[in-house]
């Protein structure tokens, strides 16, 4: 599917970006190319792979006469720049609607003008029942790319999109916080030990998106089933990994947090597809003939509970422990641990 041909990342330099440009550098591809506002990173990962197949554009999907400079010759888009920060988020909510809601329709608006064959848009569990401004603007954003795709024929451009719960060890997430505040010997701060969480590896996030590339259809958003744990039990889980003895210390829930998070809503459970480790949710095909819309209603009323991160798997300790050594993060920091310890044994 991929063979020679040329793929766009939006938000190229962040931790999705990353995973997929190593996801593809080493096939057939021809050509991947790294769209992001941050000249510093951009040149940090021209120095580290030193990849011809690699070409860096310098713009912001706010700005949609700088995407529409990286969109020639263009084969596939994966639009993962966002601001997914929830802090910043509520405290800036304009400066997420320009880059998660506005920034997508130009993205899409331009891969459109190009004949760009699929855009796989990516969002967040957070956009089902959201509470906070980052979550309601990537609810929206998945209004943008649903609405759009019903706009163009599947047969010039597929539109579709990606939902996922927390990438382990992104940036900005959780596990590099635990860590860190565990080899500084400091309290690791806990918001609600009994808060639940999807954990997915960014590896598990790239698949999904090719999962997506290879089932998804017009509009449809798709899901991958995913393991869960509290937090407290995850702060357990990183000090038995690193033998400490850390004070746990509860500081209470932030400002438009979740107890839990919810990958599908009730709604979309009720039209969901079951495809065995993901959900396909179709998009809804309805347009503004009004006496479609109103008059005659939908019987269906959905009785499902939604999916969410207290009804699905439920790691223990253990389990959480072995999910946490797949991630190659906690792996170096665990052996840089290790090898401190012995250096100073020496001395």
């Amino acid at each position: 599917m991929f063979k020679d041909k040329t793929l766009l990342i939006t938000g190229g330099t962040g931790s999705f970006g990353n995973a997929v440009m190593k996801r593809f550098l080493n096939t057939d591809v021809k050509e991947i190319r790294i769209f992001s506002r941050d000249e510093k990173k951009q040149d940090d990962m021209r120095k580290l792979y030193k990849s011809e197949k690699l070409k860096f554009y310098l713009g912001d999907v706010r700005d949609l006469s700088s995407i529409k400079n990286a969109m020639f010759n263009v084969d596939y888009v994966f639009h993962a720049a966002a601001f997914k920060q929830v802090p910043s988020c509520e405290f800036f909510p304009l400066e997420a609607v320009k880059t998660n809601i506005i920034g997508t329709d130009h993205v899409l608006t331009a891969a459109i003008d190009y004949g760009i064959k699929k855009v796989i848009c990516l969002s967040t569990d957070k956009a089902a029942y959201p509470i906070n401004a980052m979550g309601i603007s990537k609810a929206m954003m998945e209004k943008v790319f649903i609405a759009k795709a019903n706009t163009v024929s599947s047969d010039s451009i597929l539109i579709c999109g990606t939902r996922y719960g927390n990438v382990m060890a992104s940036r900005g997430s959780v596990i590099p916080l635990f860590i860190e505040q565990i080899k500084s010997g400091k309290p690791i701060t806990i918001t609600n030990p009994n808060m639940t969480r999807f954990l997915m590896t960014l590896e598990e996030a790239v698949e999904l998106v090719v999962f997506a590339f290879q089932h998804a259809e017009a509009g449809d958003i798709l899901v991958q089933k995913a393991p869960a744990c509290q937090i407290g039990d995850l702060a357990k889980a990183l000090l038995e990994l690193f033998n400490e003895s850390n004070e746990i210390k509860i500081i209470g829930t932030r400002h438009g947090e979740k107890l839990y998070e919810t990958l599908l809503t009730r709604e979309e459970l009720l039209v969901a597809e079951d495809l065995g480790g993901f959900f396909r949710v179709p998009s809804d095909k309805r347009d503004l003939n009004y006496d479609k819309y109103f008059a005659k209603g939908d019987k269906k009323l959905s009785i499902e509970e939604e999916y969410n991160s207290q009804n699905t798997q439920i790691l223990n300790i253990e389990q959480i422990k072995e999910k946490l050594l797949e991630l190659e993060f906690v792996r170096n920091e665990l052996k840089e641990v290790k090898e401190s310890k012995e250096s100073i044994k020496v001395l």
